[in-house]
């Protein structure tokens, strides 16, 4: 049975980091791989999902990183930019045995309430247009696809916003 005490934890120390990096690695290597292939998931890892990434990002708060805990134990991680006028969703991953029962949409709303305490009108994302399963988790929590663009990735992304 899935826990129902779900806590956000702000990653502000090394060893919160290092923890992103770990679930980074584990959700990136299963979920992705057969999406994207193996080269691009190491890429991605390597370039966006580093210690020297995300510490570099929490130094200088260009993204807000979050841990989900349930209880105390990780189990996924988001990143957010906070913009003008929208809450930009960068990054929101949780370990597949716990998807599915519910956490992505707390987590949803957890993110719909730093939107709002923080005066934003709405919330954007990208995802990759071949993600079926989180494209259809995304418009059942009330996203919809904007518009396309090709990212510097080498991947067609699909901007969503709510």
């Amino acid at each position: 049975m899935i826990s129902k005490q779900i806590t956000f934890q702000r990653v502000r120390l090394p060893k919160q980091i290092d923890i992103v990096v770990q679930l980074a690695n584990t959700i990136w290597t299963e979920h992705y791989t057969p999406i994207i292939g193996k080269d691009q998931v190491t890429y991605m890892l390597n370039t966006y999902h580093s210690s020297h990434t995300i510490s570099n990002e929490v130094k200088t708060k260009s993204i807000h990183y979050y841990l989900i805990l349930q209880d105390t134990m990780p189990v996924g991680y988001v990143g957010i930019r906070l913009d003008e006028k929208s809450l930009f969703l960068s990054k929101i991953y949780v370990l597949s045995q716990i998807r599915g029962h519910g956490l992505g949409t707390q987590t949803i709303e957890f993110i719909k309430e730093l939107a709002s305490s923080n005066q934003l009108e709405k919330i954007m994302l990208t995802v990759n247009k071949n993600n079926s399963s989180s494209i259809a988790a995304y418009q059942k929590m009330g996203f919809k696809i904007t518009d396309e663009l090709c990212a510097d990735i080498g991947k067609v992304m699909s901007w969503m916003t709510i």
